[in-house]
């Protein structure tokens, strides 16, 4: 899936995007949060496909399984 996402630091600043748009990762995830449906995105985004929203979702959880949490302690 995350072949359908690509960084090149010359489209939208070296933000993650849908290969082949200008569309970034962010913007998807923003979207789905504030309660678009997959349906939504593909009618305001004609270049967007199912897939393409499912690449998006698992470059999102896989950048966050590879982040480290720092535990802090209460005293």
């Amino acid at each position: 899936m995350t072949e359908r996402i690509e960084i090149h630091p010359e489209v939208m600043q070296g933000k993650p995007v849908v290969r082949g748009t200008r569309i970034p990762v962010e913007l998807v995830l923003r979207k789905l949060a504030e309660g678009a449906s997959v349906e939504d995105l593909l009618e305001a985004y004609p270049r967007l496909t199912a897939d393409d929203i499912r690449a998006c979702l698992t470059y999102a959880a896989d950048t966050i399984a590879h982040e480290s949490v720092l535990a802090l302690s209460d005293s």
